[in-house]
This record gives structure tokens, C-alpha cells and sequence, in this order.
């Protein structure tokens, strides 16, 4: 009698080592080859899903038992055979269900755009066909799920999917695709695993990609998984030209697509972006989500507390939705001569606990002739005031016990300074962590004026949730920050708890702020910030239970094309690793700021207007 995936999967994470299966071996599918077979405007293929054994971090890592498509007489594939034709083909698909004792439902076999609920059912053993035109092009999802309708714990298994691409009249220009995949099962009460992949291998197994300086790289990003995933790009910024719900995509004009350096993907949706890598080096691309790409996302995690032998290595302090691109200078290019650096010290420490976090860390900066007191701690860290257009060298100085990096998160820099351990810097030539009674000198460039971020980059939860963040205002040059009309909101948590539990949010390191007294008839500058592990925070102001107006001014540090720099209601959901601006300008009476999670204010600060 067949064991179930379940017990196969718990066997094979308590061992960390791979289950003995004789499954056919999942292939990581890097949607590059599309599948089937295209005679004129008809695509015939055959697929079945069936049990499969998937090593997500390596061909020799752990296995799991999973269910997976494949096409007829090939591997199965994580993610799902890529389905992709051009506009004005119909499909015509057979799947069979090779799985003893689950129905499938299969979605996304459909004409686009389509209504979400339609699926088509397949018993065990059995064998369904299905013809459709494939209707608008787009970046869209199929996928399957296993058992009844609404079955609870479906949501674990988001492996069983994959892209379905409809490229215009003409074709699309060179692109590619990347999907990500989510397996889980908890072992116990408390603890949970994860394999959690992009083209169907976790970090440090990803593919790596490669462009060259001046190069137009063309992603299609499809979250297939039923979870949120602020997806980060290091060093640049990318334009967003469509997006989508997995049935109906929107392609922007060019005056509405945004320029980000995060952009949050809700549960099964895609997005197309374009970004155009400025200076060489190696660069992330990843969720922001702190438990997405961390160590104990592993199949065989590493024990808590292993993370000082893990400071120099990239594959081993990371893992997850984690991509790395590494980008070539081009013949000649010279990097432009840098001008006279200001030159600012920020002290990473521990003082002593206060909150719920187990410690106190935080970032301090020397404002003076002397370094801080060492065991000073401010949180969030200090806010970093800087000047657009002047080069800024910050040298972080680790006080702390053990190993730290710092990550100028939305900063266009070299990529030696951007923060990743043993990753950025190109070659032999990558960054260290800044060990113990160590420091390390990053060379920052200020293109543009706006609100941005610091973070640590190594043991993240726990850094990060002990106070190791803080934000970075740009200004123009002459401009002073003024704290009467510009105000900022940076968000983090006291200590880790995760979901489902409500976590204990600090803004500012507040979480019982007394009243803000702004004045009347002024235009106030309010920049948030979200640079908690995980989790969507809504900022909004209230005036008794209604909610006022606001403009939009920036998201991620850029500001907004003047027909988007609109007055709206005064409510934004902000994912993990964005920044937004908005002007405020009230008028005399009270007002609520509020920050809610699930509809839940657990941050209120009272606004008194005068």
C-alpha cells in the first residue's frame, strides 16, 4: 500500500536526506522550451499529472514526493510544461489524472480573458480534452489542484502549475519567463517547510542569469503560489508594463507603466517588466518577504544559531525566491570619475532590551566629534539625511558580537557596496560581512532626490526584527529635511511572530505614540516606509470614520508622472520593502493616522491640526 505524500514528505524532511522513491524525477523547467506540438494555428498537447520526486535545491538535495504535469512520454517538470503561442491559436489538450486516489480540478484552460471559477474536473484514471482559443495575449497561469472543491490545505501545494504565454501579432521581443512555485507540509504544531522556487529550483540552485551593461532585460514574473511576494530588485529600478490576475492581463500605456524597485504580487497574478542594468557586478532579484528567502526555508534547514559559520556565503545565508544576475561591463566602459565624498559613520550595536524582541539592535550615527556610547541603540536606526548628486561614503562599524551586512535598499550604487555577502562585487572582488570590531566603507550615489531604506542583509529575522533598519531621505540639493512639514513612518516589528498571529508593530519604534500637532493650511510631506519581515501594512488618516484626501507624490524613491500625482483617498496598502509619499494638507480639526493588517489597526497616532 502506497504511503501517503504526506508521510513521504515528513520522512524525507526529518532525515534531510532524499526519500527512497522509485518516481520519475521532477525536471526544473526554465520555461525557455514551450511544450506541445504547433501544426499552423492549432496547438495539440498531451499532459498528465502524476506523482514525481522534486529536489528543489539540488540534482542530489532532499526529495519530496509531489504531484506534477508533464507531457506524455517526457519528465515531469517544475514548473508546469510551458504552454506559449501566438495570438489567434487554439489549443487543443488532453489531460490525464495518473494520480490512484485524487480528482483534479484544472484551471486556466481557457479563452482569455475568463472567469476564475472555471475548472475542468478529472477523476483518478481518467482522461479529459479540451479545445479553446487563447483569446487576448498576455502572461497567464493553468494549474491544478488536488481533491473536492475548496478542499483546506490545497494551498501548500501550488507546484502543479505553470505559465501560459499568448505573445501579440508579430511575437514578443526576446524575454523571459519566471515562475514561482511553493510546496509545504508542517512536521508539528509549530514547525514549518518549505520548498519555495523560482523555474523550480530555491537559492543558491536558481538559474543565473546574464546581461551586459546597457543590456533591455524583459521578465514575465508569474506568482503561482497562494501567497503575497513583494518582489525586490537590487540596484536599479524596473518598469512594470502589465499586469495580471492569471485570467486577464492589463498591458499599460507607456505614460501609465511605473517605475519600482519593489512591486508587490499578490496570490496568482503576473507581471511584465523591462529594466536596462546600468553599472556591472552581481545583482539580486528576490521576495522581500523575510521567510521566503531565508535559511529555514531548506528542506534540511540549518539549526538556529549556525548563522555566524554562515557569514561569508551567499548560498548558505539565503535561500528561496531568490535570483542572481550577473552583469558584464561593456568593451571601453569606464566607470565616470566620483566627485569629493562626505563621509558619515553609522555604528551597528546592542544595548539593552526593552520590548518584546529578545534584544536590542540598532544602527546608530556619530552626529558628532565622538562615536556614540557603545551601547546606545536607536530604533529604527537613525535616519541617514543625504543630497542628490553628492557622493556619500557611509562607514558601517559592527560593534556587535557577531557578523552584520547593510543593504541600501532602492540606492542605484556599485554593486561592491550593495550589502549581499559574498555576492556583490563582481569576480574574486565580493563583499565581506562586516565582522565583529570590523567596519566596511559603502560608496553611495544619489541620482535622485527621495525616501529609501537601510537594512541588514544577514540573519535577517532576527536582525531585522531587533531594529537593524532605518530609512535614507534625499533631498536637492539646498533643501533642508524640515521636521514640521516632512514627516516619516517607518515600520517594523518588536520581535518574530509569525502568521497566524497578529505581530507587534513599531512605527518609529513607537507603538503607543502620543499626538502629532501638524499645522493647519500647510502642505505636509509624509514619507512610510515597510521594512518589516513580512506582512501588508495600510497606512490611512481618518477624520471620525471617513476617510480624507491625500496626493500622490513617489513610490520606492520615484516620483510620480504628473497624471498620476493625483489626489485619492487616503488609504495605501504598503508590502515589504516599499516606499511611499503622499502630500497632506488639513485642515483644522483631529484626525487618526492608522496602521491596520487584516483589517486589524494594531498602530494608531492621533494627528491634531492647529
Amino acid at each position: 500500500m502506497r504511503r501517503s505524500t504526506g508521510c513521504v514528505a515528513l520522512l524525507t524532511l526529518l532525515s534531510g536526506g532524499a526519500a527512497k522513491t522509485d518516481l520519475p524525477p521532477v525536471l526544473p523547467n526554465d520555461n525557455r522550451t514551450p511544450a506541445g506540438r504547433l501544426s499552423h494555428d492549432t496547438l495539440q498537447i498531451h499532459l498528465v499529472v502524476a506523482m514525481a520526486a522534486w529536489r528543489p535545491q539540488a540534482d542530489t538535495g532532499p526529495s519530496i514526493e509531489v504531484a506534477a504535469f508533464s507531457e506524455e512520454g517526457k519528465s515531469p517538470q517544475v514548473p508546469s510544461p510551458l504552454i506559449r503561442v501566438p495570438a489567434g491559436t487554439t489549443v487543443s489538450a488532453t489531460i490525464r489524472n495518473a494520480l490512484a486516489d485524487s480528482t483534479l480540478r484544472v484551471y486556466g484552460l481557457t479563452t482569455r480573458p475568463a472567469v476564475a471559477h472555471d475548472s475542468l474536473i478529472i477523476p483518478p484514471g481518467e482522461v479529459r480534452s479540451v479545445m479553446f482559443p487563447v483569446g487576448a495575449p498576455g502572461s497567464y497561469l493553468y494549474w491544478a489542484s488536488l481533491g473536492a472543491k475548496g478542499q483546506e490545505g490545497q494551498a501548500e501545494r501550488e507546484q502543479v502549475s505553470g505559465a501560459l504565454i499568448v505573445d501579440p501579432p508579430g511575437g514578443s521581443p526576446p524575454d523571459r519567463v519566471l515562475v514561482m512555485n511553493i510546496w509545504g507540509t508542517r512536521l508539528d504544531s509549530v514547525t514549518y517547510r518549505n520548498a519555495l522556487a523560482i523555474n523550480g529550483r530555491s537559492w543558491p540552485y536558481t538559474e543565473r542569469l546574464e546581461a551586459a551593461v546597457g543590456d533591455t532585460l524583459r521578465w514575465r514574473v508569474l506568482n503561482a503560489s497562494r501567497r503575497n511576494h513583494p518582489m525586490h530588485l537590487h540596484g536599479f529600478y524596473y518598469r512594470v508594463n502589465a499586469r495580471g490576475d492569471g485570467f486577464a492581463d492589463t498591458l499599460y500605456a507607456p505614460a501609465d507603466s511605473r517605475q519600482v524597485v519593489t512591486e508587490l504580487m499578490r496570490p496568482v497574478t503576473t507581471m511584465a517588466m523591462t529594466w536596462v542594468p546600468e553599472r556591472p557586478g552581481n545583482w539580486l532579484f528576490h521576495c522581500h518577504t523575510g521567510f521566503h528567502v531565508v535559511p529555514s526555508t531548506r528542506l534540511n534547514p540549518p539549526p538556529r544559531g549556525s548563522y555566524d559559520r554562515m557569514a561569508h556565503d551567499p548560498g548558505a545565508h539565503m535561500a528561496g525566491l531568490i535570483m542572481g544576475i550577473a552583469v558584464r561591463p561593456r568593451p571601453g566602459n569606464r566607470e565616470p570619475p566620483r566627485g569629493k565624498a562626505r563621509r558619515l559613520h553609522l555604528f551597528v550595536q546592542e544595548g539593552i532590551q526593552r520590548g518584546r524582541a529578545p534584544r536590542a539592535l540598532g544602527a546608530v550615527l556619530q552626529r558628532g566629534a565622538r562615536p556614540p556610547a557603545a551601547d546606545s541603540v536607536e530604533i529604527p536606526g537613525s535616519a541617514l539625511m543625504l543630497t542628490r548628486g553628492q557622493p556619500t561614503d557611509v562607514v558601517v562599524v559592527n560593534r556587535m558580537t557577531e557578523p552584520t551586512a547593510i543593504h541600501w535598499h532602492g540606492i542605484e550604487l556599485e554593486s561592491y557596496s550593495d550589502g549581499v555577502t559574498g555576492w556583490s562585487g563582481a569576480g574574486e572582488h565580493l563583499a565581506p560581512s562586516i565582522m565583529p570590531g570590523d567596519s566596511f566603507t559603502a560608496r553611495l550615489t544619489l541620482p535622485r532626490a527621495g525616501t529609501f531604506i537601510y537594512h541588514t542583509h544577514l540573519n535577517d529575522i532576527e536582525q531585522l526584527t531587533s531594529g537593524i533598519y532605518g530609512a535614507i531621505v534625499v533631498l536637492e540639493p539646498g533643501q533642508r529635511f524640515d521636521n514640521r512639514r516632512d514627516h516619516l513612518f517607518i515600520t517594523g516589528r518588536d520581535g518574530e511572530i509569525r502568521a497566524p498571529t497578529l505581530p507587534h508593530l513599531l512605527v518609529n519604534g513607537d507603538s503607543l505614540p502620543g499626538p502629532l500637532v501638524l499645522a493647519a493650511g500647510v502642505a505636509h510631506r509624509l514619507r512610510f516606509v515597510n521594512i518589516g519581515p513580512a506582512g501588508l501594512i495600510r497606512f490611512a488618516i481618518r477624520r471620525d470614520t471617513s476617510l480624507v484626501n491625500w496626493r500622490r507624490l513617489a513610490k520606492d524613491g520615484a516620483d510620480l508622472p504628473p497624471h498620476q500625482a493625483i489626489r485619492s483617498p487616503s488609504a495605501q496598502p504598503i508590502a515589504v520593502g516599499e516606499t511611499y509619499d503622499f502630500e497632506f494638507t488639513p485642515e483644522r480639526g483631529r484626525y487618526r493616522l492608522v496602521a491596520e493588517i487584516r483589517e486589524n489597526a494594531l498602530w494608531t497616532r492621533e494627528l491634531v491640526v492647529r
